[in-house]
């Protein structure tokens, strides 16, 4: 089992069918434990591996869009930093999924490159600045 960060290949050809709308649609965090299997080729927000624990709720947190912009050739939307306050969880990495896709549509995963833990304290995402370097989605 692994965790690998990318942008989902699905959301890629989502994109160009007009499914996905940043200004109005929920997108969500789920984290996962290191036995899941996220990577390019995942879909979908599933419960399989998803982490659970005081704090936290199998579906995961919204999140609030920063919204898309580009700068030079690269187009970008970002994400304010999520928290979970008095968690007590361990988890290797997170799926970002638009809610309001009927699929749950995945958007990308995120490799924390090591499991983290909380015990009865904040478990925080600390998303990148959001430029054309360190949007979490970002196409060039």
């Amino acid at each position: 089992m692994a965790i690998s960060q990318a942008m989902c290949t699905s959301f890629k050809v989502e994109l160009f069918d007009g499914e996905h709308d940043f200004d109005a649609h929920t997108f969500k965090a789920a984290l996962y434990t290191s036995s899941a299997t996220l990577n390019a080729g995942t879909t979908a927000y599933a419960t399989t591996n998803e982490v659970s624990g005081t704090g936290y709720t199998a579906g995961g947190a919204a999140l609030t869009v920063v919204s898309a912009t580009s700068s030079g050739t690269t187009a970008f939307v970002d994400f304010n930093d999520l928290s979970w306050a008095g968690s007590t969880i361990t988890a290797r990495g997170a799926l970002i999924y638009n809610d309001t896709h009927a699929s749950d549509a995945a958007v990308c995963v995120l490799d924390f490159g090591t499991d983290k833990t909380t015990s009865a304290s904040t478990f925080t995402i600390v998303f990148g600045t959001a430029d054309a370097s360190n949007a979490i989605v970002r196409i060039a």
